[in-house]
């Protein structure tokens, strides 16, 4: 029996080697993973960084998937998307050449080792909870509340569209 198809948010995140492009080819290569499709994809977004202010600026985005993989594979799956593109994960906040953040996938409240469901920290980013609002703003996120909702408690402070929908080529 296959599994069904659910809904999952990837938070697509960086700000070295032309971020921009660097997250449109991260978003490439989730549409290509197994059983799994891109259905949403929010506008870019500019925005400074949460940690250490001496790095460049982030381009962050948020797509909306459909999937059969479960939560755990999917992370794995877009962790290996983030090894194959360069990523290092040493320094926490720093800079990086991409981020792929499983935000939330629909059905599931799972905190183990590893893998937190909703992500910790959603309700309070603006780099997420502005492109989630463009393509969810309706989404529950439990025991947080309607995305919409967690948009308008946060600052828009150091964040700006970068690329709407009729610009964007991709």
């Amino acid at each position: 029996m296959r599994a069904l198809w659910r809904p999952a948010y990837v938070g697509v995140g960086g700000n070295l080697e032309q971020p921009r492009e660097r997250v449109v080819e991260a978003i490439g290569r989730v549409s290509r993973l197994p059983d799994t499709r891109v259905e949403l994809r929010s506008r870019l977004y500019l925005t400074h960084p949460m940690g250490p202010q001496d790095q460049p600026d982030f381009v962050n985005a948020v797509v909306g998937l459909l999937t059969r993989m479960g939560p755990r594979e999917l992370l794995e799956a877009l962790l290996g998307i983030e090894r194959s593109m360069g990523r290092d994960r040493q320094e926490r906040w720093g800079p990086r050449i991409i981020d792929l953040d499983l935000i939330w996938m629909v059905g599931e409240v799972i905190d183990e080792p590893g893998l937190t469901l909703p992500h910790p920290g959603v309700s309070e980013r603006n780099f997420v909870l502005y492109p989630l609002c463009d393509i969810a703003p309706q989404l529950m996120i439990p025991g947080h509340g309607k995305v919409v909702d967690l948009r308008a408690r946060v600052h828009g402070d150091g964040i700006s569209v970068l690329e709407t929908f009729e610009e964007s080529a991709w």
